[in-house]
């Protein structure tokens, strides 16, 4: 990487050494790659690729340029300046502040650093200036190529009105609803009057879930309207909004098409969407459980009849919603590169990006409707920097103190833009990763994201694994049995994280007063001898109290070799494992069957969390004396928290309803935060007077900061 002043061969030289794990792989199955870019000299692309982007998606980009023998150029922000995605590029340019809109949406600072560079191309990736249409004719005006379509596709689809009538226009299925743009909060309300509850309010311009509320009565119209509005301007410049009818607990199942400039379009099978929170997309998978093969290809053909309507070239991808009876109906065109391109990748084995690039150039697509495959199953797991129990995943900031991608697993692929040491700032979006596993079956992928997710470290942060494996285990997903209320349906108190029954109990337990004893025993030793040679001889029988939640449990452990019998709760488990406490990872087996623990963290005073099964467990290990003195010490009384308001998230406060001596009633919106782009609304407990405020507009919040008290 040269960042202008740095030393591009000293760069490349670094470069396949230290940063060849922080390339995504693809999967593989029998060693055999599941989708190939294959450099062909004689097609002759762009020297030089600049990508308008960050993170998981800007490496991705450079990855597939690499392999095409294309040099690259990566924009950042000033925080950025040692982001992974900078360091993988051959060149790397500041564009601005973290802010986005003075840096990954600088227009002028991009349009500079292209013609400091001399790159040929730009891709945008997703997000930012993907969907921009001033962005591609600043391009085309320099002669410069942007991948994707032209203007007059991004400015025909990026505009959910004039989409949804030229989708019409080429009948495609479309949903009920309005057809212009609402102006007003009342214009809202007689509109969704007249359509019928329940509606749907979101951005013309909008994508990614930001600027979309669903409205159940007029009063949720209005705030609907005016969040959805906010974040629309916030997010894409454009605060237009359009409603139309909501189907209550459909499928949400995308096409993937590709076309060239030369007329040919394909369809390249489908992805199921279904399970959302916020309107975003958690876990993915292609092909889906839902479609047979004639409804498949009656959704491809009409996405494949869109796109030649506004004369598309490059991939995007066709959103439809599907109700139970499998009637479909459009949603939305993408003019990009979807985030969870690479499952259609791994059943298909076509690079989207390299056809991206060559679609670019000119070149005419090399497949026929008929080539294209569905070779197995893959699943998409979004890992983000969220704290699953609020709310399925409000942001989490930090820096990652320890991570460790599951590569060592067969047919397991990680998009991500992080290393060890990265920061997840509130300036961007909080995605870790993109966890990909393939199998010959559905099942066979399942397997193996259970497995993938075990086996992931990701520490310094909160993250959403607990909830990912939660979702991937359910007997509900595993049946196919989904929709777009999946998260609310399963987990209608929120998520709480695994719930244990009597045998993952036992096992809990055991790992634990296992893990406990081995942590005593290699305590007594230097390099593997003991450290007093007096000392008697190792002891193989203990005596424990296991404190778990409120509960304790006495377990008595026995040793014989590397296995630990464990009595407990009346049952008897059987632990055995190297039980290597300098390792992220402890695999184990229990009862025969193998698990795959994490000890997050352990104290002197018996404290261990422990993560089983996806999910993290705090215990207490005493001996039976300690926890027989334990009972006489006093307990921290917990913090009266109904009359404070606390930031669930960081983020930066958009707006503060109340002042001291206001009155609010149960429910009253008392304050607005804004974390990455997305506009959460904080609402009092209970009726009372507000005492104090302690932040107004503007300012940045951390999780957990004090923001007003009530008497």
């Amino acid at each position: 990487m040269a960042a202008h002043g740095l030393s591009t061969s000293l760069s490349r030289l670094l470069f396949p050494v230290k940063y060849a794990s922080l390339r995504p792989r693809c999967c593989a199955l029998h060693s055999k790659a599941q989708y190939s870019t294959v450099y062909n000299p004689s097609e002759k692309t762009f020297d030089k690729i600049l990508i308008a982007n960050r993170g998981e998606i800007a490496c991705r980009v450079i990855k597939t340029c690499k392999k095409m023998g294309i040099k690259t150029v990566a924009v950042h922000s000033d925080v950025d300046s040692s982001a992974v995605h900078a360091k993988m590029a051959d060149e790397a340019v500041c564009v601005g502040p973290a802010p986005t809109s003075k840096s990954y949406l600088n227009m002028d600072a991009i349009m500079d650093a292209i013609r400091m560079t001399g790159a040929q191309a730009v891709h945008p990736g997703y997000g930012f200036l993907s969907e921009n249409k001033e962005f591609a004719k600043r391009l085309a005006a320099e002669g410069v190529t942007f991948i994707g379509p032209d203007t007059h596709a991004i400015q025909a689809m990026g505009d959910k009105i004039e989409s949804k009538l030229i989708a019409k226009a080429a009948k495609v299925n479309t949903i009920p609803g309005f057809d212009g743009v609402v102006k007003t909060a009342e214009e809202a309300v007689k509109i969704a009057q007249d359509i019928g509850y329940p509606v749907m309010i979101k951005a013309s311009a909008g994508g990614g879930g930001k600027g979309m509320r669903i409205a159940w009565n007029d009063e949720e119209t209005r705030e609907g309207f005016r969040f959805s509005s906010q974040e629309a301007a916030s997010s894409f410049g454009d605060d237009r909004l359009l409603i139309e009818k909501y189907i209550d607990n459909p499928r949400h199942i995308e096409i993937q098409v590709l076309a060239d400039k030369h007329g040919n379009a394909l369809w390249l099978n489908e992805r199921e969407c279904s399970i959302q929170r916020r309107n975003q997309k958690v876990v993915e998978e292609a092909p889906s459980t839902f479609l047979d093969p004639e409804t498949r290809r009656a959704m491809g053909e009409q996405a494949v009849q869109l796109a030649k309507a506004v004369q598309y070239s490059s991939a995007g991808t066709v959103e439809f919603l599907v109700d139970s009876k499998k009637n479909f109906y459009f949603l939305e065109m993408n003019t990009r590169l979807q985030v969870e391109h690479p499952i259609t990748e791994c059943i298909t084995g076509l690079d989207l990006v390299e056809q991206m690039i060559k679609v670019a150039k000119g070149y005419q697509l090399q497949h026929k409707q008929e080539d294209i495959p569905i070779n197995g199953w893959a699943i998409e797991s979004r890992v983000y920097a969220e704290d699953p129990y609020k709310s399925f995943g409000l942001p989490s900031i930090g820096r990652l103190s320890q991570y460790q991608e599951p590569l060592n697993l067969s047919n397991v692929r990680v998009d991500s833009g992080i290393q060890e040491g990265s920061d997840i700032s509130i300036y961007y979006d909080p995605m870790i990763s993109k966890l990909v596993t393939y199998g010959a079956t559905r099942a066979e992928a399942l397997a193996k994201m259970e497995d993938a997710l075990d086996n992931y470290v990701v520490r310094g942060v909160t993250h959403n694994i607990p909830l990912l494996r939660e979702i991937i285990t359910h007997p509900r997903f595993i049946s196919g049995d989904i929709s777009t209320n999946f998260l609310p349906e399963v987990y209608p108190d929120g998520f709480k994280g695994h719930q244990l029954d009597v045998d993952s109990r036992r096992e809990l337990l055991a790992a634990a007063a296992g893990l406990y004893v081995s942590a005593q025993l290699r305590s007594q030793k230097v390099l593997g001898n003991l450290r007093v040679s007096s000392t008697p001889v190792e002891c193989s029988r203990w005596e424990l109290c296991v404190e778990l939640g409120e509960g304790r449990h006495a377990v008595e452990v026995t040793k014989a070799g590397n296995v630990y019998t464990v009595e407990v709760d009346g049952g008897k488990v059987e632990v055995s494992g190297e039980w290597n406490l300098a390792s992220p990872l402890l695999p184990v087996t229990i009862n025969g069957t193998d698990r795959m623990l994490q000890c997050l963290s352990r104290d002197a005073s018996g404290r261990i969390v422990l993560q089983h099964l996806g999910t993290s467990f705090q215990v207490r290990v005493l001996s039976k004396l300690a926890a027989e003195l334990n009972s006489y010490m006093p307990e921290k009384v917990p913090e009266d928290t109904s009359s404070i308001l606390r930031s669930p998230m960081p983020g930066t406060m958009v707006a503060v309803s109340v002042k001291p001596g206001d009155t609010v009633a149960e429910g009253q919106e008392i304050c607005v935060i804004e974390a990455m782009k997305m506009q959460n609304s904080l609402t009092a407990s209970r009726q009372a007077k507000v005492k104090s405020v302690h932040c107004k507009p503007g300012e940045t919040v951390g999780e957990g900061d004090l923001l007003v008290e009530l008497e």
